[in-house]
Order: structure tokens, then C-alpha cells, then sequence
């Protein structure tokens, strides 16, 4: 009785868990790009296949063990072997009947969805770059209405959401400030290549994933055929931040994608625009850049995770001066390192405006004990005329 009351308590909890994931699929995610539907298409029908040969060869198994048996008086002829013909035909026919299956009815569907993967530039309405780093997305739209377009897109999930001292949300790990946007229904012609070492831009629902490589331009391709929010990762393991390199896009009606692309334009002209600002400033949004950008290696404290990440508090470079006599940075000082990096600091000088790196490095040079520090304020006019 105690047996079957634990049974009954096991099968009791089992449905309860069933209920609760009652959402759960064991399929793909839904298909919302032709590549994604092919995709499906062709793993369903070698599903099939698989189905079909592995119930056959089931079934011939099960009929010859019961067909066979000692109990029936059949006996095992172990004195005779078969002919080297009689072997030689039953090792040809099964190979002949796979190759046929291989190369014809799986292989030619296999082929079409190689095609349709590999077709990038046909029909194709737009371009856009998407170059991976450690440990974050660049897009860059290429041409078109958007063309000029250029922004980083990092995770938003926080430090105390990470290590257990806030709630979760529903998209942990899966959020970040810039998504990319692409009209519903164009098919867009993605390059993609890397800064530092491989990364992997997928999204589960648009059935492709393509390794970004350093040094080199890889493509593949995007039409998104229904709105809404998509969300994928980095799929390449690329260091340390590999968890936090998180991927969404917003597919969007043409009209609503064209004020978006009049917005950004506007929002970008307005970040790009030179101008004096205090230190207070400067330190405000130095720590929004920081935090988004730098905390990853360097940590939230500055205190870095060296040797590979060195600390910023007390470092040589953040207390350090930046100008000479003569006005101009020094080489190897700290707007040159965040302008050119060195080493595994990636240079920021494509990334971040002129705005942006002066805020970044006023905040440094001004937090984490660094109030000592030489040159404790930079201009933007200073970084713009240091890029020249």
C-alpha cells in the first residue's frame, strides 16, 4: 500500500508539472522567415523517413526473433555457410536501398534548403553589418533609407538580476537597449564579421545561424513575414560574457519602420553634436556609458579582473595624464587606449561618439578613487580633434 501511495503521490505531482508547462513544445519555434519554414519542412519529412525505416527494420527484427525460435523447432544450420554471392547481394541491396533514400528522397530537399540559405543577394532590399565583439552587437545599416544608421545593442539584464539580488523578469538574459528593426516582409541581406574572435548571431525563429569571423565577411539572409518581438543569443562560445551577448529584433510594418529609421537619424544627429559640458555632466552620463559598456570586463567597482581585465581604480593609465604641453593626447594615454585600445581593450573609437568617450573617461578619471587623477575632465571638442 505504501508503494502504491508514492506511486499515486509520483503520478499526481507529474501531471501537476505537465499543467504547468503546458506551453512547452517539443517542436521547432515558430517559423516566421521562409528559411525557418523550409528548415521545418525538410526535418519533418526526415523525421518521417527515420519513422518509416526504423519500424521496418523493427518489424523484420520482431518477426524473425518470434519466426525463429527454439520453441517453433526451428534449428540453426551451423555447419553451412551461405555463399560469398549470398553475402555479397545482402550487404549490396540495404546499402543500395539508404543510397537511394540518402542521395534522392532526402538528399534533393536537403539540397533546395542549401540554395534557398545560401541565396543572399536575389531580390534582396537592403543591407545590414552586423559585427560581433566581446560581448556585445554593432548594427550598421548599409544602405537604403536607413543607411548611416549605426548603433551597439547590449544586454540590459542587471548585475543584481544576475546574481540573485533582484527579480527576474520574463525576458532575463534575452533584453537589451537597441534592438535591431527590419520592415515586415523585406528580404534583407545580413553580413556579418567579427572584432575579436568568433560569434554566432542567432535567432531560433529565422532558422539561420552563421559564425562571424574575424577579419572576414560572412552573409546570410532575413525576411521576417510576420511583426513582433524576436530574441536569440550569440551561439558561439566567445569568453567570459558568452551568457550575456543576447540578440532582438523587431519586425515592424513598413510605415512604422520608416519613422523609426526618421527618428534614429534624428536621435544620432542630435548624440553626434559637439558641445562643452560640465564635469557633473560629463560624470552622469560617463556612468550610463560605463556601466553599459566597460562593466563587463572591468566590473561595476573598477576594480577589473586582472590580468587579463586590469582594475581602473589606482591605475597608472586612469590617474595618468592625457595631454602634452602642446595640447595634444599622449600616445598610450587613457583617451588613446579608449580611442585605439590595446591588447584584448577593444578600440571604441567606431563605436562610441566623441560625447560618449569623454563622458566615459571623466567618469573613470573621477570614480573608483581616482580623484586624484591628472587631466580629471575631457571635452568632447578634445576627443573630436584627437580622432584627427
Amino acid at each position: 500500500m505504501r508503494f502504491l501511495k508514492k506511486v499515486g503521490i509520483s503520478l499526481a505531482a507529474m501531471l501537476a508539472s505537465l499543467s504547468a508547462y503546458a506551453d512547452y513544445t517539443w517542436n521547432f519555434p515558430e517559423p516566421v522567415t521562409p528559411m525557418a519554414l523550409d528548415t521545418l519542412h525538410v526535418h519533418n519529412k526526415f523525421m518521417v523517413i527515420i519513422a518509416i525505416i526504423f519500424f521496418v527494420v523493427l518489424a523484420i527484427m520482431i518477426y524473425s526473433i518470434f519466426a525463429h525460435r527454439k520453441s517453433k523447432g526451428f534449428k540453426a544450420v551451423a555447419d553451412k555457410a551461405p555463399s560469398t554471392a549470398v553475402e555479397v547481394f545482402w550487404v549490396l541491396v540495404p546499402f543500395a536501398i539508404l543510397l537511394l533514400i540518402d542521395f534522392v528522397i532526402m538528399g534533393i530537399p536537403a539540397y533546395h534548403s542549401v540554395l534557398v540559405m545560401e541565396d543572399t543577394r536575389d531580390q534582396a532590399t537592403m543591407v545590414v553589418k552586423v559585427t560581433g565583439s566581446q560581448w556585445k552587437w554593432q548594427y550598421e545599416y548599409m544602405d537604403g533609407d536607413a543607411q548611416g544608421i549605426k548603433f551597439t545593442s547590449v544586454l540590459t539584464t542587471t548585475e543584481d538580476q544576475r546574481y540573485n539580488r533582484a527579480p527576474k523578469d520574463e525576458h532575463y538574459l534575452l533584453e537589451v537597449d537597441n534592438p535591431l528593426v527590419l520592415p515586415v516582409g523585406q528580404k534583407v541581406r545580413i553580413l556579418m564579421t567579427a572584432d575579436d574572435v568568433l560569434h554566432n548571431w542567432w535567432v531560433p525563429q529565422f532558422g539561420s545561424a552563421r559564425v562571424a569571423v574575424p577579419g572576414f565577411i560572412r552573409e546570410t539572409w532575413v525576411q521576417v513575414d510576420k511583426a513582433g518581438t524576436y530574441r536569440g543569443q550569440c551561439k558561439e562560445l566567445c569568453g567570459k560574457g558568452h551568457g550575456y551577448m543576447p540578440i532582438v529584433v523587431n519586425a515592424i510594418p513598413m510605415d512604422e519602420y520608416k519613422t523609426w529609421v526618421a527618428a534614429k537619424k534624428e536621435e544620432q544627429k542630435k548624440a553626434s553634436e559637439v558641445k562643452e559640458m560640465s564635469k557633473e555632466d560629463l560624470i552622469a552620463q560617463g556612468k550610463t556609458v560605463y556601466e553599459k559598456n566597460c562593466a563587463v570586463c572591468h566590473q561595476l567597482t573598477g576594480a577589473g579582473l586582472p590580468p587579463a581585465f586590469p582594475a581602473l581604480a589606482g591605475s597608472k593609465i586612469a590617474t595618468g595624464p592625457i595631454f602634452g604641453a602642446d595640447g595634444k593626447y599622449l600616445p598610450d594615454s587613457h583617451l588613446d587606449r579608449v580611442l585605439n585600445g590595446k591588447n584584448v581593450m577593444p578600440a571604441w573609437k567606431a563605436t562610441l561618439n566623441d560625447t560618449e568617450i569623454a563622458a566615459v573617461i571623466t567618469y573613470e578619471r573621477n570614480s573608483f578613487g581616482n580623484t586624484a587623477a591628472a587631466d580629471p575632465v575631457v571635452q568632447p571638442t578634445q576627443v573630436k580633434a584627437a580622432r584627427q
